[in-house]
């Protein structure tokens, strides 16, 4: 269960005599099992074979973490949140070298004048956005969009990274987020911004956003070996979909989602995205690389401890770099969750998707044929064919 430790209990007695303040301990533990048709390390286009493995943080991702505010008067407050990963299976840090990896920043909120962070966060476009994603109901491990193009999952964290978030009027909430490159002699370098909106009334919600991401190196090289990112090279996933445009000079993401509650027992949700890989002088593909994708997923709770979902997306790449017949995927997924108690549940997850058409090999010059890569979860053991099975069995507890 969350603990709320008072101050006086972490041995900062002499903050507590002028104003209120609070840290909470929170976490999710996350174990189960899955099944994986025909992988293969990623770049490869041959002899995979299927595999089940002990799988860690499939429904949401094992994490412990240190939240807390402290109120200053007059409305405003301090916040901060400090967030790290790890392998429940293994024991292992979720990214090695960072003790919070997930998230780690301080600012200020008023309820009047909005909320300003800084430190490693989400950006704008994925805070605003995410509501409406397809991870909500069908995780993003098996359930994001191929590879998770679109980054409507949670695997980028901007470094150096300023985020102001509106509060709500009438429904309506903006926020944009400017994360510094710290290059020498470059002031846009490595940048990362982005800006979005939502909007709530009732039972509707849609919501819209962009993302721009400079890899750092107008000459190309690829995410953390030759770039000097703004996320220290920790761009969103390299995976089967994006591989051969790992040496690309900037990155955008346009996205709009939103979903509609029918009632208390059915609700719907949507997504659309356009990303693009750009080119730089030095790159190893010519051409902008385009792709848009087309998803939703309907969510039935049939009785209070048993949510069911079901879902469809569509990624389309375009023409470009000498590929005449552009890369699609289409991707299916179901997902069971039971609730065995407030914090503990059960869930099961199945997907398949089809790859067809082209894209570029790991070299980025190299024409080969598209490969099946679902959700997030397989971005390091992609299909080796264009077809992909993937079905997870597991238990989550939060505390």
């Amino acid at each position: 269960m969350k603990k709320a430790l008072v101050t006086s209990a972490l041995g900062l007695v002499a903050l507590g005599a002028h104003a209120q303040s609070s840290v909470t301990l929170y976490g999710i533990v996350d174990t189960g099992f899955g099944y994986q048709s025909s992988s293969a390390s990623l770049g490869s286009n041959s002899g995979g074979r299927s595999q089940v493995k002990m799988n860690n943080g499939i429904w949401a991702g094992s994490r412990f973490g240190l939240k807390g505010s402290e109120d200053l008067g007059g409305g405003t407050k301090t916040i901060f949140q400090l967030e790290q990963g790890f392998n429940s299976a293994t024991g292992a840090q979720g990214v090695s070298g960072l003790a919070f990896n997930r998230q780690a920043w301080v600012g200020l909120t008023n309820s009047t004048f909005g909320t300003l962070t800084a430190g490693r966060q989400y950006t704008s476009y994925y805070t605003l956005l995410s509501p409406y994603s397809p991870t909500t109901w069908l995780t993003g491990a098996y359930g994001a969009h191929p590879g998770d193009i679109d980054s409507l999952d949670t695997l980028y964290r901007a470094n150096n990274s300023l985020v102001y978030t509106s509060p709500s009027m009438s429904g309506l909430t903006v926020s944009g987020s400017y994360s510094l490159g710290g290059t020498p002699g470059s002031f846009s370098a490595g940048q990362t911004w982005s800006a979005a909106a939502q909007y709530l009334n009732g039972p509707i919600g849609i919501a819209a956003g962009i993302q721009r991401i400079d890899n750092g190196n107008s000459n190309g090289g690829a995410w953390g070996a030759n770039s000097t990112a703004s996320n220290n090279g920790a761009q969103p996933g390299v995976s089967g979909i994006n591989n051969g445009f790992q040496t690309a000079a900037k990155q955008q993401r346009i996205a709009v989602t939103g979903g509609y509650a029918f009632n208390s027992q059915w609700d719907m949700s949507f997504a659309y995205s356009n990303v693009q890989y750009a080119a730089g002088t030095g790159s190893l593909f010519h051409d902008t690389q385009i792709w848009n994708t087309v998803g939703a997923v309907l969510h039935w709770k049939p009785i209070t401890v048993l949510d069911v979902a079901a879902g469809y997306s569509y990624t389309r790449a375009t023409q470009s770099n000498g590929i005449t017949s552009g890369a699609t995927y289409n991707q299916f997924n179901l997902s069971q969750y039971y609730t065995l108690s407030k914090r503990t549940g059960l869930y099961a997850l199945e997907a398949y998707q089809r790859a067809s058409g082209q894209t570029l090999g790991t070299n980025g010059k190299s024409i080969i044929n598209a490969t099946a890569d679902i959700g997030d979860g397989q971005n390091g053991a992609p299909s080796s064919s264009r077809s992909m099975v993937a079905v997870g069995v597991g238990i989550i507890h939060k505390f």
